[in-house]
């Protein structure tokens, strides 16, 4: 949206990134905070930084949103017109295992963005939500009106405290809020903890890859392109107050087409094959369920259709084929 102000948490991310570019390229001005932090490959981070390094209204400042007053004083001197937080500790199965950086990024963090939009007024605060907030629910498609109250990772008990949370400070303060419930993002210069990434790795280095619930899993994967345009056409129109008084929504942006795991290997060795000129079969270890895990992802994106007119459509093996070409490109 050509002229508007916007912070974007996260920048140095897989979605904050892409959106970054997105709305740099439409006329927007943008302010990029990340933290930097080791979760995966830095030099990823740092790639997709230097993606956004050209455009002369890139503004990158190393913050953690974690830090009160490091936040505060950024939207205090920015100024911003709309807040996108994308900044989160991510990962269900690695909340197991450090619990502290959820509740340090995702509930202190979001409280402080919060905050920051209480006293340097926004149009609109748009967050990210997840899929994961559906916990292990047995009605399919996800619709943004079922129940989600009974998470099986901490990390999707983060993601639902946001949802609360800011909804509260929409109430309380005024302030117009989207969340956005994203479902599986794959693509280019994506997140190196997803299974298609990790996948590839193992492949490419002949070694076999864990493949949970004996396969038995759904995922709605979401190209990176899809998710960023349906975000753009939200930051264009803030939320008007619902029938409780509140300026406050939730979408689900998905492909809502859950793929069989089996079937999203098959794709990604045909990408990887195609990519490298010759046949890259996957070796595979089949695992029982872990903790955490859901066995299925689907979402009902008919609030976003209905509101935007859009729907997410990139076909899977179209989406892997563009993932495998970049990464032979990046990793050699």
């Amino acid at each position: 949206m050509s002229g508007k102000k916007y912070i974007v948490t996260g920048a140095a991310g897989f979605i904050g990134a892409f959106l970054s570019k997105r709305l740099l390229e439409n006329g927007g001005r943008v302010t990029g905070i990340d933290n930097m932090n080791g979760y995966y490959d830095v030099s990823l981070k740092k790639s997709r930084l230097e993606m956004l390094s050209g455009f002369k209204n890139f503004n990158f400042i190393k913050a953690d949103i974690s830090d009160k007053s490091r936040i505060d004083e950024i939207f205090k001197s920015e100024r911003p017109d709309i807040a996108v937080n994308l900044a989160a500790q991510a990962g269900v199965r690695y909340s197991i295992e450090n619990p502290d950086a959820y509740i340090s990024s995702n509930i202190i963090g979001f409280y402080n963005i919060l905050e920051a939009c209480r006293h340097n007024p926004v149009e609109q605060l748009v967050y990210a939500s997840s899929s994961s907030v559906y916990g292990a629910n047995k009605k399919v498609p996800f619709s943004v009106d079922d129940k989600a109250d009974a998470p099986v990772s901490l990390y999707a008990a983060t993601k639902k405290s946001n949802e609360l949370m800011a909804h509260c400070y929409s109430k309380l303060y005024g302030i117009p809020v989207t969340g956005l419930r994203f479902f599986t993002v794959y693509g280019p210069m994506g997140r190196p903890d997803m299974a298609y990434f990790s996948f590839t790795k193992n492949i490419l280095e002949g070694k076999a890859i864990n493949v949970f619930n004996n396969g038995n899993m759904e995922r709605d994967f979401t190209y990176i392109d899809d998710i960023t345009a349906g975000v753009e056409r939200v930051l264009k129109s803030p939320p008007r107050e619902n029938e409780n008084g509140v300026k406050y929504r939730l979408f689900n942006i998905g492909n809502s087409r859950p793929e069989k795991l089996m079937y999203f290997i098959e794709c990604l060795e045909s990408a990887l094959s195609r990519a490298y000129g010759k046949e890259i079969k996957a070796k595979i270890n089949f695992m029982p369920m872990q903790p955490g895990d859901v066995p299925a992802t689907y979402a009902d994106t008919g609030a976003l259709e209905r509101e935007f007119g859009f729907k997410p459509d990139t076909p899977l093996r179209d989406g892997l084929m563009k993932f495998a070409r970049w990464y032979k490109e990046f990793y050699g």
